[in-house]
């Protein structure tokens, strides 16, 4: 088994924290972590503001 094949562990990062230590690749990391964190998340809200509103059509009638 390679060292590739093996799942990463994720980079520790706390939001708000003294970025003045961290280097530009980390800080790079970061931004591709968090941008698809968001997607993630605005998934989550579309997914359950599709759901309010099919609840709120059925309950309508």
């Amino acid at each position: 088994m390679d060292l590739e094949d093996l799942p990463r562990p994720k980079p520790h990062m706390v939001i708000g924290e003294n970025l003045d230590a961290i280097s530009v690749a980390e800080l790079e990391q970061r931004i591709i972590v968090l941008d698809s964190e968001i997607v993630r998340v605005r998934a989550e809200i579309a997914k359950k503001q599709a759901g309010k509103a099919a609840a709120d059509l059925f309950f309508k009638k």
